[in-house]
């Protein structure tokens, strides 16, 4: 067994907000010692409030014993001196999404932690060569992608920067499988595979809503009760935050030279520059408030299947992209979509269902339409359909 995996070795968490917290959480469950640092004392205390709050209510559910939960705690050292993380056998950053900060987090940590100690982002949306690219030793260095929240969901994307050795990816791996969570391998590209593969659950919709094919209740409607999906794009984007969704569809745009199969819409821009963040805000594409009034949808099932068919055929053609650009294999592109953002079913295996010649002929009547680059059908469904296979 690695020395990584024992209950005495120490891990480290680089920023203390809830993503911070969550893995700190994850890690000291499962009786390791964890520093979990922040540069703000001010922060430190109120994750500690706030990390004892949510445990307590665990409590009172009778998930977890006083015990446990004491436990958790007396295993998590708030910490506001780095230097502290020399005795950590890994490292895992949950700052900010900036880059240069990101790189002088983990400057100053390869002057502090011993020659062995696997450094790891937490990034969703920056290249790991790029973060690696100040480091003088970026064969220990990886991206380990946390779900939000942290304990709950138990998808984690380990993604390999081009100088990772196999041993640093490895022993990751391990260690995170033994905190009972669900990996898959992805390569180092934007949104890596559960933000770049889901972009068209929410862009499709909302191009659907632009044209007047449906109003957002109904569009929800479809995805949730045809579709089954557990929250319609338009109040998932609400959830999520429509500044954060926003940004993750710009970011991946951006990175893949924009590529117009990600182009962002005026119409969420608009909502975002408005403040009309979502559930946060009191007001995004549903009104929040406490007397708010939200129109009901058109429950008209051929109209819903109509918007559900276009949605699944643009991720089930996202899902080929990714397995024909060697992101991730077939398996994971799927386990990474039902363990990452609770989809129904892998969407390669349901494309295999609704038989991958439906899909195409979708995708090819979309792109007669509209003459757009975005609705062309990626090679390797082509390719599959030509040569009569399935992706299972």
């Amino acid at each position: 067994m690695s020395k990584y995996l024992s209950e005495d070795n120490f891990v480290g968490v680089v920023g203390a907000g809830t993503m911070g917290q969550g893995i700190a959480q994850i890690a000291s469950t499962y009786r390791h010692q964890v520093f979990l640092y922040d540069a703000y004392s001010d922060q430190l205390g109120n994750a500690k409030h706030s990390l004892r709050k949510i445990l307590q209510r665990q409590v009172e559910k009778d998930r977890m014993t006083q015990e446990e939960v004491d436990g958790i705690m007396e295993r998590i050292h708030f910490e506001d001196d780095l230097t502290k993380f020399n005795q950590c056998e890994i490292v895992i950053e949950a700052v900010i999404e900036d880059l240069e900060i990101k790189q002088d987090v983990f400057q100053r940590l390869e002057g502090i932690v011993s020659r062995d100690c696997i450094l790891a982002t937490n990034t969703s949306s920056l290249s790991i060569a790029a973060i690696s690219s100040v480091l003088k030793k970026p064969k220990r260095f990886l991206g380990i992608h946390f779900f939000n929240p942290a304990p709950i969901m138990p998808l984690v994307e380990i993604v390999p920067g081009i100088s990772t050795t196999e041993k640093t990816v490895n022993t990751a791996r391990t260690l995170i499988d033994n905190w009972d969570k669900t990996t898959v391998l992805a390569k180092d590209t934007p949104g890596f595979i559960v933000n770049r593969v889901a972009r068209p659950f929410y862009g499709e919709a909302i191009r659907q809503l632009e044209e007047g094919v449906a109003d957002i209740p109904t569009i929800d409607w479809a995805m949730k009760e045809i579709g089954k999906f557990k929250m319609g794009p338009f109040k998932l984007m609400d959830f999520i935050g429509n500044d954060i969704n926003y940004k993750v569809t710009e970011t991946v745009f951006e990175e893949f030279f924009y590529d117009p199969r990600f182009k962002p819409s005026f119409t969420q821009k608009r909502m975002v520059e408005a403040g009309y963040l979502g559930k946060k805000s009191g007001k995004g594409f549903y009104d929040y408030g406490d007397n708010a009034e939200n129109p009901e949808p058109t429950k008209d099932k051929d109209l819903g299947q109509e918007i559900v068919d276009r949605i699944l055929a643009m991720l089930i053609n996202e899902a080929a992209d990714a397995v024909f650009m060697n992101v991730a294999t077939v398996e994971d592109v799927d386990l990474a979509m039902t363990k990452g953002v609770n989809y129904p079913k892998g969407l390669l295996k349901w494309g295999d269902e609704i038989g991958l010649v439906n899909v195409l002929d979708r995708l090819t009547s979309l792109q007669t339409e509209y003459r757009e680059d975005r609705y062309r059908p990626n090679p390797l469904l082509k390719q599959k359909v030509r040569n009569g296979e399935t992706f299972y």
